[in-house]
């Protein structure tokens, strides 16, 4: 696995759709097809079993001095400098974030993998969406742009942090799970973790019905942040979170990040910089902007998301974020419609 400085492979097509259900829900009729998803949703989280979970690693991606890509990074953590924070954990219980950001489990090329993510707001009554990195809902090294890419058994429990146990049922609300993933055709056919890919790694979850009574909805349940597709100057403080699950990090624990953004000279500047220590597992966690006061706190319900954790570079304590846009905007609006079939955009 490499990262190759190249330039991005085309991509053109039309929405490609996969029904993740067998059947057709067009001609299914509306209980028929709420049945049918939440089949779908018990069957997955009875496939997560307590050793299916443990065994689960970080699908997280770090670059060495030679340019070789590498998963389930073993990035040293940071140490803090300049008043910065580069890897704390978050208290417990405090603000939003606290509930609404969360731990993810989904397969993907044979192997169990764990990355983080957040609910976010949308305008559907009978589903929700979770954001995430796009290589925590698709394969771009071997989904080679077809819809058999795509991760399955996709899984996502907020809150872990209060209750970290192997059991949906132990959990603080339980698990919600996806009736479809959304990524960009960019991102699935950069042909690995490329230049490209750093620039579309962003995916969305649309998950149904769920929680610890199976029946409820993740937006009420947790609350959602809302998301904003415009860049951010350089400089501009941002908080990041996650769940890492490497070196220190045990994967139970909300951790944060807290400072000012740059840019990665080796993407062509199209993706954002942050002194940050967290390490695998935390791909697909939220950044913030407007979530701090001037002198840094935060009750942690407020503030913008306008990128997430996606990649590091070995030998650095910095994190490296995709530049939310109109692509990011298009993305998601396809799960804020309501998909029922993983999508790839356009």
């Amino acid at each position: 696995m490499r990262l190759r400085r190249s330039a991005a492979l085309a991509a053109t097509g039309v929405f490609a759709i996969l029904p993740l259900i067998g059947g057709s829900a067009a001609a299914a009729g509306p209980n028929t097809q709420a049945a049918r998803e939440a089949a779908e949703h018990a069957r997955i989280v009875a496939y997560w079993t307590p050793a299916r979970m443990k065994a689960a690693v970080p699908r997280d991606y770090v670059i060495d001095r030679t340019g070789q890509g590498h998963l389930n990074p073993l990035v040293r953590p940071g140490t803090g400098s300049n008043g910065n924070t580069t890897g704390a954990s978050w208290p417990n219980g405090k603000g939003k974030v606290y509930k609404a950001t969360g731990k993810v489990y989904f397969e993907m090329g044979g192997g169990a993998w764990i990355c983080s993510g957040t609910a976010i707001t949308d305008k559907g009554s009978s589903y929700s969406v979770v954001l995430t990195a796009g290589h925590c809902v698709y394969d771009e090294e071997n989904g080679n742009g077809s819809l058999a890419g795509f991760a399955t058994n996709w899984m996502f429990i907020p809150q872990f942090d209060s209750k970290p146990t192997y059991t949906c049922e132990n959990t603080e609300y339980g698990c919600w799970t996806a009736r479809a993933l959304v990524a960009r055709r960019e991102f699935a056919t950069a042909g690995g973790f490329t230049t490209t890919a750093t620039h579309y790694d962003w995916g969305f979850a649309v998950v149904g019905a769920g929680g610890l009574s199976g029946t409820a909805q993740l937006d009420a349940t947790v609350g959602t942040f809302a998301t904003t597709f415009s860049g951010m100057n350089g400089n501009t403080v941002v908080d990041a979170f996650g769940y890492p699950a490497a070196q220190k990090y045990h994967g139970s624990d909300l951790v944060y990040c807290q400072g000012p953004i740059g840019f990665d000279s080796l993407a062509g500047n199209g993706t954002y910089k942050l002194a940050c220590g967290m390490t695998g597992g935390s791909s697909g966690g939220p950044w913030f902007s407007g979530f701090a006061q001037p002198d840094g706190s935060s009750t942690g319900d407020s503030g913008t998301i306008q990128s997430l954790n996606s990649y590091g570079y070995s030998g650095q304590s910095n994190m490296y974020g995709p530049k939310f846009n109109a692509d990011t905007q298009a993305t998601y609006d396809v799960a804020n419609n309501g998909a029922t079939a993983n999508t790839l955009v356009p």
